[in-house]
């Protein structure tokens, strides 16, 4: 599949835009007017560039306001369409992009605006230039895709055609399936664009929202599988329009949009094969001799191999290699007593120390691992700093993160000492995979002095594993991360909730394997909150263990001097007015400091540490099939945090 980017999804300048798009690995790009319009090169220059860049310029867009027209309106129109594609000539591109009218369409006739398309087209062939006709959602006169088709077919024009953009369609709530009957040969370009599922017009929603393939609510590989069976061959490319990625670094977006494209390139595959309209086979191979990213920009990789049948070829990844349990989780701290000091009232026991990495702690209770590395006494709060999940096989989680482009952890190591694959996600956090070793002490926890025999077995009140990892996303990296562990590890992302806090609304989306194994809610906290920023917040992360007699726990926890969170009695009498608790059962709550929420499968139960600076812990006990986080006693910690936030930046002791 020919992939290529417009230039509008990018943040920077139309060079830096240019060299981000082909060092990710896109095989081309579509140049947006304002782009070139601002660009101190000129157009030759432009198309040297891509062709140093080994990118081909797919398509210049857009032109506007040119159909449904009165004649002298649209002579005017065709003088400025010739300037237009004398520009497109010299940058060596053969397609434009000709939108439906909007702003000045005033004839509501097909023939008419069929006679002024085949007259642009034999203007448009002087230049050796086809126009792609392109139905905008909020068209004056036309706005469906099927219509704008049929215009084409009248048109009869050997350089006018269609151009697809699944924003479009699926906005309106288009029927794709028509695409099918399309003749292949008149559809002359794809844009394809996903978005949250939002009730606003229709103009904002596309102007603002758009995103990356995999990371919104369209059904796109159906709209991918009715295009593979239309027959079309050329690029599929990226149209998004979204504040968030005109800031954001350009050489991660590009990598996140190519990243996109392969996903959904696999499932798309994966769904014709399900259908039986490809060959099994295909889905096994890799399919490519490149990753993502590649440093020379060479991320397009070998184009023989399978591929799925039709014009349109697909290529399929390694499969996804879900994780099936957490390994560890790692923290980072300059004030290892006071980490340290934690673990120890929460049950946990220091394993040892690393046998080469100097500072490196195991601390170990049942079947959790967290691994602490001591940055001195520098007073730097403990921060999250990598997650390490347990997959059935290594080398191919790593083989398919390595072709989706993710950056890899270079990790020192001796001989003697576990290879553990690393990857960074979108945050900046350190991702491992882990080998399963059911049963036994890992092998990379022997290098810190554990005996393989030393097992996970424990008697009385104990934590027994990590439940889930919450960690904090910047608002740039939200779409991203969420398609990074769709992408590469098969994780299924649930309907976000927004948490109302002191300092604004907390947006979270939980991230889930298929049997529950890892949960991962990935939380945005509002951006640069005044009610805050005096303070220096830094909204936490925190790792939930899950325990078996939650009371015995706290209990032995607050005899070690457990600095928990504080629960204010108000939430006590709000929980017995919901649940219709009885008092000796809200009296003990309240003592131990626990909280408490109920649904139809079965109870929650949980207790929050206090801060250790950009991670706090969670200590839980599910009880029968509940599956939820607590959601309505989160914004009773987000309150908690916030005064004892507030008190630490006036001086108040606790």
């Amino acid at each position: 599949m020919r992939t290529s980017i417009a230039t509008v999804c990018l943040s920077g300048t139309l060079a830096e835009k240019m060299r981000a798009a082909a060092d990710a690995g896109f095989d081309g790009i579509e140049i947006f007017e304002q782009d070139l319009v601002v660009s101190p090169h000129t157009p030759a220059q432009i198309r040297q560039r891509a062709a140093d860049l080994g990118l081909s310029l797919d398509l210049y867009q857009p032109f506007r306001d040119l159909d449904g027209v009165e004649e002298d309106v649209f002579r005017d129109g065709l003088r400025r369409l010739e300037a237009k594609l004398d520009v497109a000539r010299e940058l060596g591109i053969d397609t434009m992009l000709l939108c439906s009218n909007v702003g000045t369409a005033t004839i509501d006739d097909d023939e008419v605006c069929a006679e002024q398309l085949r007259r642009a087209g034999d203007l448009a062939a002087e230049y050796g230039i086809r126009l792609a006709y392109e139905a905008l959602a909020w068209g004056r006169f036309v706005n469906d895709f099927e219509h704008a088709a049929r215009i084409v077919r009248m048109a009869d024009h050997p350089n006018v055609g269609t151009c697809l953009d699944s924003f479009h369609i699926l906005s309106r709530g288009w029927d794709p399936a028509p695409i099918e009957d399309l003749d292949a040969q008149t559809v002359l370009f794809v844009q394809l664009a996903d978005a949250p599922l939002l009730s606003m017009d229709v103009l904002s929603w596309s102007r603002h929202h758009r995103v990356f393939p995999g990371q919104g609510g369209f059904d796109l590989v159906d709209f991918m599988v009715h295009l593979h069976r239309c027959g079309y061959d050329g690029p599929v490319s990226l149209e998004i329009f979204n504040d968030s990625f005109r800031q954001a670094d350009v050489a991660r977006t590009a990598v996140d949009g190519l990243r996109s494209l392969r996903w959904l390139e696999d499932r798309t595959l994966a769904r014709l094969v399900e259908l039986g309209e490809a060959d099994p086979g295909d889905v096994l191979v890799q399919g490519r001799e490149e990753a993502i990213g590649t440093a020379d920009g060479a991320g397009r990789g070998d184009e023989s191999g399978p591929t799925g049948a039709g014009p349109l070829e697909l290529r399929a990844l390694p499969p996804a290699v879900q994780p099936e349990d957490w390994g560890f989780v790692e923290l980072r701290t300059g004030r290892l007593g006071k980490t340290s000091r934690v673990l120890h009232q929460l049950g946990f026991a220091l394993g040892g120390h690393h046998r080469s990495k100097e500072g490196v702690q195991l601390w170990t209770q049942g079947e959790a691992r967290v691994v602490v590395a001591d940055l001195g006494p520098t007073g730097q709060g403990a921060g999250l700093a990598g997650l390490a999940f347990e997959v059935p096989d290594i080398e191919a989680a790593d083989a398919r993160a390595h072709l989706l482009g993710a950056r890899r952890v270079e990790r020192s190591r001796r001989s003697d000492e576990q290879d553990l694959r690393g990857v960074f996600a979108p945050d900046g956090t350190e991702i491992f995979f882990c080998p399963q070793e059911e049963g036994q002490v890992p092998s990379w926890a022997l290098e810190f002095g554990l005996e393989a025999s030393q097992g996970p077995a424990q008697q009385g009140p104990g934590i027994t594993g990590i439940d889930h990892v919450n960690t904090a996303q910047p608002w740039q990296h939200r779409d991203e991360a969420v398609l990074f562990f769709t992408a590469l590890l098969g994780l299924q992302a649930q309907e976000p909730q927004d948490v109302p806090g002191p300092a604004g609304l907390v947006r979270s989306q939980v991230m889930r394997s298929s049997d529950d194994a890892i949960r991962m809610p990935l939380n945005v906290a509002p951006e640069d909150a005044e009610q805050s920023a005096s303070m220096g917040a830094v909204y936490p992360e925190h790792v939930a263990f899950a325990c078996r007699d939650i009371e015995g726990v706290a209990r032995r926890a607050a005899q070690r001097g457990l600095d928990r969170l504080p629960v204010p009695a108000n939430y006590y009498a709000d929980l017995q007015a919901r649940f219709g608790l009885d008092d000796d059962r809200v009296a003990e709550l309240r003592e131990l400091g626990l909280l408490y929420d109920r649904d139809d499968s079965g109870e929650l139960l949980h207790f929050y540490t206090g801060t250790l600076g950009g991670v706090f812990f969670e200590v839980l006990e599910r009880l029968g099939g509940y599956r939820g986080y607590g959601a309505a006693d989160a914004p009773v910690r987000l309150a908690a945090q916030y005064r004892r936030l507030r008190d630490a930046a006036r001086g108040i002791p606790r």
